[in-house]
């Protein structure tokens, strides 16, 4: 009720509270840095994600590799689906032997090895010592209208790579994962509207990291070199691991308490096999059924907990899988929407530059092109100005009229825009077609590649990156506050997990799609173009999605009024409804 003071939750055995706090009974002086620290360390360490996978298709597409276009497109979405779907292992980690602020330390370091590795396969002898020598017959370039020599799909150094790829992976999962709920518990004392604001803030660094990747790292790796630009990787993950270690007398860290997880896994066996579980049950000894990481000093939530846990999860999971499919769509801006740019006309970046005036050096290749992963900023710009506007000014006045939609119906809003997005891309592709149809192409070179593209700018690319960036922030920042808003606190890092791992499954499953319809038949399958998309129908693919987002956007309304009928039910009756937006 309003004027009353929630009751003060009791303290985790173990909780260290800052080694600079004076003033327990007063808010932390040092709230502001400690933020500011997580804030920091999160935007190096998106600087670094998107620096390997903003020109990803064009590293394996390169000559170094010689990977085909729909090979490289599903490398790139099995990275992206892995850095999302492992985030569960690193929060289990974290829950029960190394608690947030070591398991992000030590995924740090992870991630500084695995760059490193990456870096090491962009130079000659690095691929050697790795990957052992090319096969003789790569694949060639990119061919024009008319068909070209076929040659051994087997991609080069591919187990090397995906290693490498999955080790990224797991360490970029456990940061997010881990440092989201580590970030959030340092203004937990502050209410409500702290918490709103600083997913805000955390996502206004994500994309203030990934601007400065992109316009510095995918410069660098396109027109000078990929080992430049991911030494610089190396060197942004090892500023973000000693900033981290710097703030620490600032954090307030907590101890393992034990997985959540493990109890909800228990429950739901006793429901699905209750007679088999009794008989299981009255076999064991006394504390068997515990598992490893519940055998613990530490007092750990009730059985009568745990049942109500296991209830709230049941009903916010169908909520958050029914948002698979926008991740689907979302992931597509990384991979399929790059392939589809390195077929569209890219303009020099410095026109006026000595070596793009001369034909014959324009001829060789030799003026720089503008990095296709520029397009990307489009989405990322709109974040960086839409979400200080939408926390400063939108939201508080939506709050003061009472029109603030809840984070659900900004969710509903986000597969909207989504859908809009893939539904643009697949009317551009059918206009660049449509060229390619009456052989009307145009030979550039990109990096080492030559690829002939439609007569059509790249900035046509531009409409579909604004409305996934638009979808983002009406999808993705309202489900990650829905996520651990509406958890139980025992399992806030589990459901963060849950969030991250749904939308590495959504990308996997575009990866999956992929691989489908590049078999002999499929929309995507154009082998005698070696690896080229002029002869594939990727606009197909786009619909295709479109209309998997519609229909399940349709089911995810009823899902999510359902969810919210019930939520208002009992409120309504005793006290004013909680704001959720």
């Amino acid at each position: 009720m309003p004027g009353l003071r929630a009751p003060v939750e009791p303290r985790e055995s173990g909780e260290r509270r800052p080694l600079l706090e004076r003033r327990p009974r007063e808010p932390r002086r040092w709230w502001r840095a400690a933020a500011a620290a997580v804030l920091l360390v999160e935007m190096l360490e998106r600087a670094a994600f998107f620096g390997v996978a903003g020109n990803l298709v064009l590293y394996l597409n390169s000559a170094d590799f010689h990977w085909a276009g729909e090979q490289a497109s599903r490398a790139a979405l099995v990275f992206l689906g892995a850095s999302y779907l492992l985030a569960p292992v690193g929060g289990w980690l974290a829950d029960v032997y190394l608690g947030r602020h070591r398991a992000i330390a030590l995924s740090l370091l992870l991630y500084l090895a695995a760059s490193g590795l990456l870096a090491a396969t962009a130079f000659p002898d690095g691929r050697r010592s790795f990957c052992g020598e090319m096969l003789s017959l790569p694949l060639g370039p990119a061919c024009p209208s008319h068909g070209c020599l076929h040659t051994s799909p087997t991609p080069y150094c591919a187990p090397t790579l995906y290693a490498v790829l999955l080790l990224l992976a797991l360490a970029a999962s456990s940061v997010r994962s881990n440092l989201t709920s580590f970030g959030a518990d340092q203004v937990m004392d502050l209410g409500r509207h702290a918490n709103r604001r600083f997913f805000n803030w955390f996502y206004w660094s994500i994309n203030l990291g990934a601007v400065l990747s992109l316009l510095v790292l995918a410069f660098i790796q396109q027109n000078i070199s990929f080992l430049l630009g991911y030494s610089i990787i190396v060197g942004c993950v090892g500023l973000a691991f000693f900033i981290f270690l710097f703030a620490t007398p600032s954090f307030i860290t907590k101890p393992p308490t034990g997985s959540q997880v493990s109890s909800m896994l228990k429950l739901a066996l006793q429901n699905c096999c209750p007679r088999r579980w009794r008989r299981h049950s009255a076999r064991d000894p006394p504390g068997a059924q515990l598992l490893p990481d519940q055998r613990s000093p530490q007092a750990g939530p009730s059985p009568q907990e745990d049942i109500a846990n296991f209830q709230v999860l049941v009903k916010i999971l169908p909520v958050m899988v029914t948002l698979v499919p926008y991740w689907m769509v979302y992931f597509q801006m990384q991979s399929t929407y790059v392939l589809q740019g390195l077929h569209l006309q890219i303009p020099d970046i410095f026109p006026g530059y000595p070596a793009n005036r001369s034909a014959a050096l324009r001829a060789q290749g030799s003026g720089y092109k503008i990095p296709e992963a520029w397009l990307l900023l489009a989405n990322v710009v709109v974040l960086l100005i839409l979400v200080p506007v939408k926390d400063h000014l939108l939201d508080p006045l939506l709050l003061r009229c009472k029109l603030l939609p809840s984070a659900l119906q900004k969710m509903a809003l986000g597969m909207f825009f989504g859908f809009t997005s893939v539904i643009v891309a697949g009317v551009l592709e059918m206009e660049r077609l449509e060229y390619i149809g009456h052989n009307q192409t145009v030979s550039q070179q990109i990096g080492q590649n030559t690829y002939y593209a439609a007569p059509l700018s790249i900035w046509w690319q531009t409409p579909q990156y604004l409305l996934i960036g638009i979808s983002e922030i009406f999808a993705s920042i309202p489900g990650l506050e829905f996520a651990y808003s509406e958890a139980p606190r025992s399992m806030q890092g589990a459901m963060m997990g849950i969030f991250f791992c749904l939308s590495g499954v959504g990308s996997l499953l575009g990866s999956s799609l992929v691989a489908l319809l590049s078999l002999p038949g499929g929309w995507l399958h154009c082998p005698e173009d070696s690896g080229n998309i002029n002869k594939c129908r990727m606009d197909l693919y786009f619909f295709l999605l479109a209309g998997i987002q519609a229909a399940t956007a349709l089911l995810y309304i009823g899902i999510a009024g359902r969810y919210e009928r019930v939520a208002q039910g009992p409120a309504s009756q005793s006290c004013p409804r909680r704001d959720s937006g």
